[in-house]
């Protein structure tokens, strides 16, 4: 299809001025206007790391100072896990020095996704020694740990930076991992291959010291892949490959998108960026946000809420005229994408050679899976492989000959290149289990939904992909906002008892999930679903879609959520 992508309708009005400073520096001065942006100019994040490998280490989880553990460790890819037993209606009643074991969740940092079959294997050993045999494979494509102590960050750190990762800023108030394209370079569709762009910005700008106190997180995404499978719409900076008719091939820019509870989709400059100007562009981006950004209250401190108090018009303006120094020629919307974005199956690149992307339940695995992949992926003549903003494994380089016994392997693991349309379109976030906002269990509970209804729905056939996003709190790490179904973790009232669930989004997507047009999804006032209700609740409302879709009009599920009646969605 060749129709133009529109740009999303905002789902947020602008916000009233504010009779207070705002905390933006270039406006207000750069004094503090709370605790967190006081400790942040005390002692920058990036200058925890001597402390961690030089005290901490050897004083162990005690020696820690609460200001760097609560907050500098985050720049260097640490959270403090939650206590097991702890149950999701104390979580907003305990302070973090309650909720807190003295373990940590650690993110590896994999920019691009990209990765070879050494590092995987490097990644799983961490994980086999020092995270109780825990991974997770998280749609910011990252690799994320568990049960780590501090007392093994030195060793962790030499194993990975002898390998070529790292987990520089891989939390915390800093530019985050940057998502690429899982096919990047390797696809026959590809319009422009973005690893020399993504490469540009992580080795000028990641640990930049000028950068390691933003407002909160700044996250970004860059794709070559006409099917836009990096999420774009919902990151703060994006670049989408577009064809401009006299300049050739370059990138849309995008700006402002974000979920959490105020959810907001990204919006277009309208501006066309070369490729050599693509890291001028994004350093711009992340100045603006870093000079302008809220800083007084946390819940306002993301690039979203400087978007719609500016509009693009503005942005545009302060970017071009006070951190390029130069004007960025208009350019043209992305057309829209002909099929998902998250690479699933068995797909001939370029080379003539085939790429295989498989499946876990919910992004879970193990170190113990990820050094048997590595094997596999080896075995078949491959040492290159790629993580995906969908919680999925892309494996690269693959002779035709091998591509089946291959597939049969990664079934071994749990690995499926051919998955139901359930299991495929299902993420989770980390949920109770370790996580010390949520409220909710999502790993377990999603997987267990994912095989019942695998079971359910195995005589019908699905249309499309029916995407299914399990998240343990508000703040929307699985993305519910842009599912067909998406499920937010609360304490839900059913039969009169308070209980753990989920309050329900319904017909949310993206402009590579089947959607003619990116789109928050709808609520509907009082629809809750109990915990281990899940499959009972998916189970009903895709019949009652199929029953009712328009199959002339090729009808998705989110079209047809939101038209439908609220007694058909219950």
């Amino acid at each position: 299809m060749t129709t133009s992508q529109t740009t999303p309708r905002p789902a947020a009005r602008p916000p009233r001025p504010s009779t207070k400073p705002n905390g933006q520096w270039k406006i207000d001065g750069t004094a503090p206007l709370n605790g967190n942006e006081e400790w942040k100019q005390v002692d920058d994040g990036l200058a925890v790391r001597e402390r961690i490998e030089n005290i901490y280490a050897a004083g162990g989880f005690s020696s820690i100072d609460p200001t760097d553990l609560h907050g500098r460790f985050r720049v260097w890819g640490l959270y403090t896990q939650r206590k097991p037993g702890i149950d999701g209606g104390r979580t907003a009643t305990l302070s973090p020095e309650e909720l807190e074991d003295a373990y940590f969740m650690l993110r590896v940092r994999i920019d691009g996704g990209q990765l070879t079959t050494e590092q995987l294997r490097v990644i799983a050993g961490i994980s086999q020694e020092f995270g109780r045999d825990t991974a997770d494979l998280t749609d910011r494509q990252n690799v994320q740990l568990h049960w780590v102590e501090v007392e093994s960050m030195p060793e962790i750190w030499r194993r990975l930076e002898a390998v070529g990762l790292g987990t520089t800023e891989a939390c915390g108030d800093v530019p985050r991992v940057v998502l690429g394209s899982p096919v990047a370079g390797i696809s026959a569709d590809e319009l422009i291959d973005p690893t020399p762009q993504i490469d540009e910005i992580t080795s000028r700008f990641i640990g930049d010291p000028t950068l390691s106190n933003l407002p909160r997180k700044f996250k970004s995404a860059i794709t070559g892949h006409p099917n836009q499978d990096v999420v774009h719409e919902i990151n703060d900076v994006a670049f989408v490959a577009v064809e401009h008719p006299e300049l050739g091939i370059g990138y849309d820019l995008w700006v402002g998108g974000g979920l959490s509870t105020t959810p907001r989709l990204g919006e277009r400059l309208g501006v066309f960026v070369s490729p050599d100007r693509v890291a001028e562009a994004w350093h711009g981006v992340a100045q603006i946000f870093r000079d302008y950004g809220y800083r007084r209250l946390r819940n306002k401190a993301r690039l979203k809420f400087l978007l719609a108090e500016w509009g693009t018009e503005k942005f545009r303006q302060v970017l071009q005229d006070e951190y390029l120094g130069y004007t960025l020629p208009d350019g043209p919307a992305p057309a829209k994408p002909a099929a998902p974005g998250d690479h699933v199956g068995i797909h001939r690149q370029k080379d003539g050679r085939f790429y295989v992307g498989a499946t876990p339940i919910v992004g879970r695995v193990s170190g113990t899976t990820l050094a048997r992949l590595a094997d596999l992926i080896e075995e078949h003549g491959s040492t290159r492989l790629r993580t995906t903003p969908h919680q999925k494994v892309v494996i690269l380089d693959i002779p035709e000959d091998r591509v089946d016994s291959l597939v049969a392997g990664l079934d071994e693991l749990g690995l499926q290149a051919r998955p139901s349309l359930i299991r495929r379109g299902t993420i989770a976030c980390t949920g109770i289990e370790f996580c010390k906002l949520a409220i909710v269990e999502t790993k377990v509970n999603a997987t267990a939904a994912v095989k019942d209804l695998e079971e359910r729905l195995a005589g019908f056939d699905l249309p499309h992909p029916i995407s299914l996003h399990v998240n343990g709190c508000p703040n929307s790490c699985a993305r519910i906002q842009t599912a067909d179904i998406g499920l937010k973790g609360q304490l839900v009232t059913i039969d009169g008892e308070q209980v753990p669930g989920y309050q329900v989004h319904l017909g949310g997507g993206l402009a590579s999930q089947d959607r003619d047009e990116a789109g928050l999804g709808r609520t509907v006032r009082g629809l809750k679903v109990a915990a281990d209700g899940i499959a009972d609740y998916v189970d009903r409302v895709v019949r009652r879609f199929l029953d009712e879709r328009d199959a002339a009009a090729d009808e998705t599920f989110a079209q047809w959520a939101h038209r439908a009646e609220e007694e058909a969605l219950q």
